[in-house]
């Protein structure tokens, strides 16, 4: 098979100084404000889209004409100007950012933007994170790994601008030119002569009126902070429990507040036999119905426990009552729609793959504070899309939309969980019928049976292939309905005339064209979703659909390798488009030491991926032998093990290639779990998993010794998403490992979804008693 190449680079994406980004003059405006403020101006040379050439023989699919996050830039970019940074007279830069962090180090790669444009120390740069600004319309939506994509431009242009008016300022005050100065650590230089720091300058340089101005963004050959690995700006506080997470957030009267939860999901009360007893409790002080529970309010948390325990609930039905794995799974099959091309002279490969129900939990329980008044209220919590919450929530409460303030706040994890509202919802519920306000959280159980789940789905692949060549190859994904009401679905309706995709498709199915395209020369590709439209709480997952997609292509590629007598890394290099996907690949092989000689039970595995404008290989190396599999772990599940891995990224341009190397360790966790052990049991209609207990997370037992992050150099001038981009790959490769080492193709994910592995909790009371062995416990 000859090599085909497509240009490995859109040509706004040169690197260094040869395009777009790394040396352009920028726009911004000088603010009217006490001290220094500059905002931006951005056109549609910032948006990052990217025309791939048609591939022989696969035509360019959707996905690689225009994904979802040139979608995400395009519906941000009549906004993307209303941003500021502002510098203080005691020589700090400040900037709220409209993105929320949960812990991936977005804070920290905004302040290197802005240190690097404004030759500030790090250190001087404060990013926090913006209240819900609804005039941003859809610029305020963190997801689909955009952030950095979207806010690259914008905030260098706002940092450079700020620097440009220091200069200027100092410049006239001085009476010298502005060309003859220079800045380094917050301090303008004339020469050896005349210095003054920025804080001196601040409030010189601030506007009296709106005003454009222009400056000079820097060339990537000047970088001295972005491209260079750093720490997380709010390590120290990390390690010394300082750091603030919604759950420490102390607002005044706002009491412990938690809900008992119907035993099915989504049903709703229909009477309360107990009220007064309950409420004359210890630490009670309301008890509450709202849309599908009873709320209490106490002193302490322990006290709600005890007293949501003790209500006497008489429950109407849910909305997937009788639902099991087994009806779902029958459902789903039902609903596949048929391949298209017939098996007539060549060969085939056809396949089926199950992936279960799974949580998207994050590590911090779901948490919001509400504080609701007949004419106003204030919110706080980790909001993704926190324009949305803002306009419902006071839709709910009968409030204008300026009458309700909504407040971001850190929080600890997300996966998918934090671009919906419903806890902040809830707890405006609560606070308007209490009259107080209150400090709501989810119990673990909470969470895991009534909280989102990615919704279990069924991938069949049909490829067929003849005389050294793969002639078609199909997909066709269903999946229970996700749901998409948290924001992208309005980008999609205010963008639809700009999608390659066409026709009526729902918002599900645009998500998908707009990130699932197969890297392979595959002559007639298609991928198609469909979805079965029941009831569960469904959201999307880290990464959306690419696990379960990139695992099942994988699969079928290493079939489709061993049938045509190939090796599988030689097999997909000979049939790649993209020539840094290729590049990622060889680099995998080589540092991984692909085809090293391993005992029977072990061998190795590869997967590709490419997305958010970035590729990833990932190569692992898993046992399967008897006595790992059946090694012992004291409350664990063990099985097999991935004992060595190596992820490979290229993602454009790093701004941190520290930050980056952790989300590939943490794409990497997930991808073990996904594949191997963690997934949702429904039975009745809910989840029999009540916590991450029962829940298999990727423990230390299961993690691999030996993990690698390999960061590619820069190849373009911009970064591409990266916060997800690891997870599809490092599945794939643990899967496509388990097949060899095995014999057998998983087609059942995570492969150990059959056994249980614990003692459900009950479903009555919703949460489990407080626990009083904490001591013992302890280390």
């Amino acid at each position: 098979m000859a090599q085909r190449s497509r240009s490995p680079q859109h040509p706004d994406e040169a690197p260094d100084d040869r395009a777009g980004l790394d040396r352009r003059t920028v726009l911004g405006y000088l603010l009217a404000a006490p001290t220094l403020a500059v905002g931006v101006w951005v056109g549609a040379d910032a948006l990052d889209g990217q025309v791939a050439e048609a591939a022989v023989p696969s035509l360019p699919q959707p996905e690689d004409l225009f994904d979802l996050g040139d979608l995400q830039n395009l519906a941000a970019a009549p906004t993307a100007g209303l941003i500021s940074v502002q510098v203080h007279s005691d020589g700090t830069a400040s900037f709220a950012v409209p993105r929320a962090e949960v812990g991936q180090g977005m804070t920290t790669a905004v302040a290197m933007m802005i240190a690097e444009e404004m030759d500030l120390p790090l250190d001087k740069v404060r990013v926090t994170l913006a209240d819900a600004r609804p005039e941003l319309l859809m610029n305020q939506l963190t997801g689909g790994s955009n952030s950095m994509r979207s806010i690259y431009l914008p905030v260098r242009t706002a940092a450079a601008v700020a620097r440009q008016q220091l200069v200027s300022t100092a410049a006239g005050l001085w009476d010298v030119p502005a060309s003859e100065l220079t800045t380094r650590d917050g301090v303008v230089t004339y020469r050896s002569e005349r210095s003054a720091s920025y804080g001196s300058l601040a409030t010189a340089a601030a506007g009296t009126r709106t005003t454009p101005v222009s400056a000079q963004l820097k060339s990537a050959s000047q970088f001295t902070v972005l491209g260079t690995p750093r720490g997380r700006v709010d390590a120290l506080d990390i390690a010394t429990g300082r750091k603030q997470f919604g759950m420490d957030l102390q607002v005044p009267d706002a009491k412990p507040t938690m809900v008992r939860r119907p035993p099915t999901i989504n049903g709703t009360v229909v009477s309360v036999l107990n009220t007064n007893t309950v409420r004359n409790m210890p630490g009670i002080t309301d008890v509450a119905v709202v849309s599908h529970g009873v709320a209490v309010r106490g002193a302490t948390f322990g006290q709600c426990i005890d007293a949501l325990r003790a209500l006497e609930v008489t429950w109407g039905p849910g909305t997937v009552d009788g639902e099991s794995d087994d009806t779902v799974l029958a459902k789903l099959k039902a609903a596949a729609l048929p391949m298209v091309v017939p098996p007539l002279l060549t060969e085939r490969v056809d396949a089926e793959f199950t992936f279960a129900f799974a949580s998207n939990s994050p590590l911090e329980p779901d948490n919001a504070i509400a504080d609701v008044r007949s004419d106003r209220a204030e919110i706080w919590s980790s909001l993704k899309v926190p324009i949305v919450a803002q306009r419902e929530i006071a839709t709910q409460l009968g409030l204008p939309a300026e009458s309700v303030t909504v407040h971001v706040v850190e929080g600890g994890g997300s996966f998918g969980r934090h671009l919906f509202h419903d806890v902040a919802a809830e707890a405006a519920e609560i606070s308007q019928k209490m009259g107080k306000p209150v400090k709501l959280s989810w119990s673990r159980t909470d969470s895991f049976r009534q909280g989102r789940t990615h919704p279990m789905c069924v991938s069949r692949v049909r490829a067929t292939y003849a005389l050294g060549n793969v002639l078609s190859y199909e997909q066709r994904h269903t999946s229970v309905q996700t749901d998409f009401g948290h924001g992208l679905g309005e980008m999609i309706t205010a963008t639809a005339a700009a999608l390659p995709v066409a026709g009526n498709l729902s918002f599900a199915e645009t998500i998908f064209e707009l990130t699932q395209s197969s890297p392979y020369d595959f002559g007639v590709t298609t991928q198609l979703l469909n979805e079965v439209p029941l009831r569960f709480n469904t959201g999307s997952m880290r990464n959306i659909y690419s696990p379960n997609v990139v695992c099942a292509q994988e699969l079928v590629v290493d079939r489709l390798a061993a049938k045509m007598g190939k090796d599988p890394v030689a097999f997909r290099r000979a049939f790649l488009k993209d020539d840094r996907l290729r590049a990622v690949l060889d680099k995998a092989a080589e540092a991984g030491g692909w085809g090293a000689s391993l005992p029977p039970g072990v061998a190795q595995g590869i997967g590709l991926h490419a997305e958010y404008r970035g590729g990833v290989a990932a190569l692992v190396e898993i046992d399967c032998r008897p006595e790992t599999v059946n090694r012992k772990v004291k409350d664990g599940v063990t099985g097999p093990r991935v004992s060595k891995a190596l992820m490979v990224v290229d993602a454009g341009f790093a701004i941190n290639p520290r930050g980056l190397e952790a989300q590939m360790m943490g794409g990497l966790q997930d991808a073990m779990a996904m594949c191997l052990t963690s997934s949702l049991h429904i039975k009745d209609g809910i989840p029999l998993e009540g916590s991450w207990d029962n829940y298999f997370y990727t423990r230390q037992w299961n993690a691999p010794l030996d993990l690698r992050v390999i960061v590619m150099p820069p190849t373009t001038g911009k970064p591409s998403g990266a916060g997800e981009l690891g997870v599809a790959p490092a599945f794939a490769a643990i899967a496509c490992a388990y097949a060899r080492a095995t014999g057998t193709m998983p087609t059942s994910f995570p492969i150990n979804h059959g056994a249980l592995g614990f003692e459900p909790l009950p479903l009555e009371p919703s949460t489990p008693q407080s626990p009083t062995d904490g001591l013992d416990r302890a280390y």
